[in-house]
């Protein structure tokens, strides 16, 4: 029983780092996503200074999620970064070229340097965005691992059209997300434009999110077995749903903060649906989900190693934490350009 209490903590911490990361960098992906439609080179960078002083310390999540999956679930490690080895390296190229076009974009005075430092920054979130989409699509539907662990699929099999549809509604999400974030840092006639972008921009999402809703029913049924079971968790997709069209209220009433507060619960509780129904598989086989797949049980390492790992996190993870909290009260308020900015 310890044990089995051990195991599911882990499995708990991990969830927290995926939602952290997908609420926190989110927004930064977001913000790269409606970056080429700025209209000016002041727009780009203010746009870049919304988030400049932050991207780095939201992706701190991503490193514990794979150090967390290292240490607690090896064999989870082992078949994800071995079976989405290629998406990941893209995924990887996606950071390093937003991190590197948001530090090169300024240091040349030149039209033609800029714009293509904007292009890879707005080319590298929409490809991020995709990827993580592409991915949680695959772990939804399942991917093809025989009973040794190893990915016996394509490169192709990675990208039928549930994940592509997938990626797409998580670069609407992000780009929803995002923008209500540049209401909370814009001001004057941009913060104005901004804000007529959310009648389209929700759109995009509305159509995405029903299609999707709709995939999953048919392609994996397996996600509304806990809920059947449980009734009471139906209230997780309602309150996602109520949360999702009160973004866009909210951004008419011109309640910014909140609208950014209710888009990231949005993304909170739709991360907690995707939990909730894969529940509690880590890798879902799709070639025997009974006897190939991969659990939070299966696939943990032993308890003095459980135990390590989350005497870890007590003590990391608040650190990181209150850094977060400390670099966001310090960059609070709207971004005026000055002579140290991007």
């Amino acid at each position: 029983m310890y044990f089995e209490v051990l195991q599911l903590l882990a499995y708990l911490v991990i969830c927290v780092a995926v939602i952290f990361y997908c609420v926190l960098d989110g927004f930064d992906l977001g913000v790269g996503s409606l970056h080429i439609f700025a209209r000016t080179d002041d727009e780009r960078r203010i746009f870049l200074n919304a988030i400049g002083p932050l991207w780095d310390g939201n992706e701190v999540w991503l490193v514990i999620i794979g150090g967390g999956l290292f240490a607690a679930f090896p064999t989870v490690y082992a078949v994800l970064f071995s079976s989405f080895y290629t998406p990941v390296m893209i995924l990887l190229a996606g950071i390093i070229f937003r991190a590197v076009a948001i530090e090169f974009r300024s240091k040349v005075e030149s039209p033609r340097w800029r714009s293509t430092w904007d292009f890879l920054f707005f080319a590298a979130s929409i490809v991020m965005t995709f990827v993580v989409g592409v991915l949680l699509g695959n772990l939804i539907k399942g991917i093809k691992i025989n009973g040794e662990g190893v990915y016996v699929g394509t490169f192709w099999d990675f990208f039928g059209y549930y994940p592509i549809l997938v990626g797409i509604l998580g670069i609407s999400l992000f780009m929803v997300h995002g923008l209500t974030f540049l209401l909370m840092k814009t001001e004057g006639e941009l913060h104005q434009r901004i804000r007529t972008w959310m009648p389209s921009i929700m759109t995009f999402f509305a159509i995405f999110y029903i299609i999707v809703t709709f995939a999953t029913f048919y392609n994996a049924p397996n996600m509304l077995e806990l809920h059947n079971s449980r009734p009471l968790l139906y209230i997780v997709p309602i309150l996602a749903f109520l949360f999702i069209i009160n973004t866009p209220w909210q951004v008419h009433k011109g309640n910014d903060g909140w609208a950014f507060i209710s888009s990231s619960l949005s993304i909170i509780l739709l991360f907690c649906l995707f939990g909730l129904g894969t529940f509690p598989l880590m890798v879902r086989s799709s070639i025997d989900p009974v006897n190939y797949s991969l659990t939070l049980y299966n696939s943990s390492s032993a308890q003095k190693t459980l135990e390590v790992v989350l005497t870890v996190v007590v003590i990391g993870v608040p650190l990181v934490i209150a850094y977060g909290c400390y670099i966001y009260h310090t960059f609070r308020g709207k971004v005026r350009i000055g002579t140290s900015s991007y």
